[in-house]
């Protein structure tokens, strides 16, 4: 019976020192943090999950200083976790808070807002939180505004590059057409001078020939010689 209790009290005592450095590693996390040396604290607080994973305010001091790094992906994931386990309904409604700021940054508006409106159902008193969803709304309407303008601006720049392709093929054709009408004139031009030069060597061979047929004629009839009369 006294070994089991020897065995208890030793366990006591390493919890308690345990529990000290955890709550040690967090004390100084949090001086640093209140000192906006985000990147220290950040270590500190990592020390202390490594005594205790599971320990909440250490999960939340780090989710925060990750927040302040701009590290808004990891710290979604830290406060996304807390927020499903924490049963504590103001603790909660802090959380979700936190959540929804995280999303605000990386413009993930949609989520955000969902994140603020659970934070007002464990909290519906919170101003804050009802300002930064009225703030996430108007940005959601905003976002989609643009993405509409930059969808209609894309149509307009498709339509108008469709014109433009239609013109160079108007000009294609165009360009296509005019150079078929030039070699069918110049084909023609090159027919008419053909033609030209048949007829001018068809009259060239009609008067040598007429030429040859007189010559011919003059030969054939000859000298004529004069006779003297019949008595």
């Amino acid at each position: 019976m006294k070994a089991i209790l020897t065995i208890l009290f030793i366990f006591a005592i390493f919890l308690n020192v345990f529990s000290q450095n955890e709550k040690k590693f967090i004390r100084e996390g949090n001086k640093l943090y209140n000192q906006k040396n985000y990147n220290d604290a950040e270590v500190k607080y990592r020390k202390s999950l490594l005594k205790d994973s599971t320990y909440k305010i250490g999960n939340y001091n780090l989710a925060n200083s990750l927040y302040k790094q701009k590290n808004f992906e990891e710290a979604t994931r830290f406060y996304s976790n807390l927020a499903e386990k924490e049963t504590d309904k103001s603790a909660k409604s802090k959380i979700y808070h936190n959540l929804g700021n995280s999303y605000l940054q990386t413009k993930e508006y949609e989520k955000g807002i969902e994140a603020y409106k659970q934070a007002l159902k464990n909290n519906p008193t919170d101003i804050d939180t009802k300002y930064n969803l009225s703030y996430a709304m108007q940005m959601l309407k905003q976002q989609q505004q643009n993405k509409d303008n930059k969808n209609d601006k894309k149509d307009k720049d498709k339509k108008n590059e469709d014109k433009k392709d239609d013109k160079n093929k108007d000009d294609q054709n165009k360009d296509k057409q005019q150079n078929q009408d030039k070699k069918q004139q110049e084909q023609k031009q090159k027919q008419l001078k053909k033609e030209e030069a048949e007829r001018m060597l068809e009259a060239l061979k009609n008067d040598e020939k007429k030429t040859l047929d007189k010559v011919k004629k003059q030969k054939a009839v000859g000298v004529r010689v004069k006779t003297e009369k019949d008595w």
